[in-house]
């Protein structure tokens, strides 16, 4: 990209399991790209994901990358 700004990626960890919990989270974690815990994606800062993080930040681990 020109202009210099650099897009921010997370880099988003499972770190506990899903058994045992709601369906709904156990779909944000799918749309996020988790399959298992200890599997990590880059993800793009965007305010949906940004959204999907917060309803499972108590199952994820969250580490800000630049680009």
């Amino acid at each position: 990209m020109s202009g210099g700004s650099e897009m921010k990626q997370f880099k988003v960890r499972q770190v506990r399991s899903l058994a045992g919990r709601p369906k709904a989270q156990r779909l944000v974690m799918t749309g996020l790209g988790l399959r298992r815990i200890g599997h990590e994606v880059l993800l793009q800062d965007t305010p949906s994901i940004r959204g999907m993080i917060t309803k499972v930040s108590h199952l994820v681990s969250v580490e800000v990358v630049s680009a």
